[in-house]
């Protein structure tokens, strides 16, 4: 692993920051990110390596040696960027999905829209095999759309599925963290969390801070186990059956479409863990059957903005060499 200068991890930081933003939006990779700022297959061969050999090599060395040896300066100058970014987001997404939600989640649609045709592209060789792959993930994700969600956002054992079901963004570009827990119901259960997390802090509120980073160390444990169980298996599916993942990923994209969609009927409330009453289950309709202003045409207009970001990110990507043709 490459030994970095204090300039470098800061570099390496900045590269996280821009992880961070792109996690805490639905459509958007992390992963994406690390692929086109080139440090994809360092991150991923530092995460395979990780496991209890650290504290060996520190009884017997030091721990500076270990903490080289796993190259922790990158890990944790990457990480630090991506939980600055996520803790500085999440207030202002939380407070933009309470109070302008249609015009967030048509931002959202637009985002999803592109990231389709921009992970459908890399399908080098479309066959029986792949088109079966992306039928059979377009339905299964529509159906989760649909389905009454798996767990309340607000219980502890859900936090720690979502945790480990979400990581896998970070290891595959081309879908995001937040994607898979907006398909999962709990999406807005997270960065609420965040939020509290925030609000506890800087307002002294020590008891919605504990409640906070509780549940927000579950989400994290979840992640980790998740991390630890998958990265070498979808990793080296990546590799080997690459043009049926994408398939996969533009699938479950594409079912998952109607969970974005920015016009909703509540048919079901719950309450959450601060006693207020948010929606449970809903069913997308048309923009005339909305009750209150469909605020069409600035919808329309960020699901366009949505959509070229990423054909931006796009343009990027396209200048650097893939990670996986020089693996």
């Amino acid at each position: 692993m490459p030994k970095r200068s204090l300039l470098q991890l800061i570099v390496v930081t900045a590269k996280g920051l821009a992880m961070g933003a792109a996690d805490v939006v639905p459509g958007v990779s992390g992963g994406t990110i690390a692929f086109i700022s080139g440090i994809y297959e360092e991150l991923i061969e530092t995460l395979h390596k990780l496991d209890l050999g650290f504290f060996k090599i520190w009884k017997h060395h030091s721990f500076k040696t270990a903490w080289r040896a796993y190259n922790l300066p990158f890990l944790t100058a990457l990480f630090s960027g991506v939980l600055i970014s996520i803790l500085s987001l999440a207030k202002l997404i939380s407070w933009l999905l309470t109070h302008h939600p249609i015009l967030v989640w048509s931002f959202f649609f637009g985002l999803i829209i592109a990231s389709i045709v921009y992970v459908g592209k890399q399908v080098n060789q479309w066959n029986i095999l792949t088109g079966l792959a992306l039928l059979v993930a377009v339905v299964v994700s529509y159906l989760i759309t649909i389905s009454e969600p798996m767990g309340s956002p607000s219980s502890m054992w859900f936090l720690f599925v979502a945790g480990f079901i979400a990581i896998i963004a970070m290891i595959l570009p081309g879908i995001s963290g937040s994607f898979i827990l907006l398909l999962l119901g709990a999406y807005t259960g997270v960065i609420g969390t965040l939020s509290n997390l925030l609000e506890g802090a800087f307002n002294g509120n020590w008891s919605l801070f504990a409640d906070a980073a509780l549940r927000l160390a579950i989400f994290a444990l979840g992640a980790v186990v998740g991390l630890k169980v998958f990265s070498r298996v979808l990793n080296w599916m990546f590799l080997h059956h690459k043009n049926l993942i994408l398939a996969i990923l533009t699938g479950f994209m594409v079912g998952a479409l109607n969970k974005i969609w920015p016009w909703k009927e509540v048919l079901q409330y719950r309450m959450n863990h601060n006693g207020e009453e948010v929606p449970f289950l809903e069913k997308s309709i048309w923009p005339t059957q909305y009750p209150d202003d469909p605020q069409l045409l600035a919808a329309v207009a960020l699901m366009i903005v949505g959509f070229f970001s990423i054909f931006l990110l796009e343009r990027l990507a396209v200048q650097k060499p893939s990670d996986y043709d020089t693996a």
